[in-house]
């Protein structure tokens, strides 16, 4: 029955490579930046939010979603840069990312600060270019690849590298997988029920 559901989720997979994506984009840094559609949950303006202590500087601290500790990376810091600065503009994208957690797949709920939101684009696949290897002032792990849409390029990111898990549970020095939700994957405080 787990073969079949797997080649079911692989055939699934490849029809959507093939066909036309959808992609949130956004401002950073000046450059235009996106994440496939499918990833977003959500997009809220940025508010209060808690720090937490001895966290690295890219994760800009916690918001009660609805009840739910959701961590927030400010994606600027994260790509090596200054941290952002907060404009009438900013908001925060509720993502969902996806990691392992032995042999199972866990989903992560997680908002990235970025400077302003701007429009969903659909790009075809032959309008994507693999990921430079060099030249990006990001990560080319980080890149999904290059959109090209009407004669500029757009940085499509691989959501699921930048807001892995298991990197940032390393860089805070935090044991993963320590219980469940963002905040014991991240070292944070487990959500309070309400």
């Amino acid at each position: 029955m787990g073969a079949m559901v797997k080649r079911e989720g692989a055939a699934l997979a490849e029809i959507a490579r093939q066909e036309a994506q959808q992609y949130l984009t956004f401002m950073l840094g000046g450059e235009i930046f996106a994440v496939g559609i499918l990833h977003i949950k959500e997009i809220i303006e940025y508010g209060e939010m808690t720090a937490v202590p001895t966290m690295p500087s890219f994760i800009r601290g916690v918001i009660n979603l609805r009840g739910a500790v959701v961590p927030v990376i400010d994606l600027s810091s994260r790509f090596g840069g200054k941290a952002g600065e907060v404009t009438r503009r900013s908001c925060i994208v509720i993502v969902e990312v996806t990691h392992e957690a032995g042999n199972e797949t866990e989903q992560q709920v997680m908002g990235i600060m970025v400077d302003a939101v701007n429009e969903v684009l659909e790009i075809p696949p032959e309008q994507i270019e693999p990921a430079p290897a060099f030249g990006a002032r990001i990560r080319a792990d980080f890149i999904a690849g290059m959109g090209k849409v009407d004669g500029h390029f757009v940085i499509l990111l691989d959501a699921n590298r930048v807001l892995s898990l298991d990197e940032i549970a390393q860089l805070t020095g935090t044991a993963h997988g320590v219980g469940g939700g963002a905040g014991p994957a991240l070292g944070l405080p487990a959500p309070q029920a309400a």
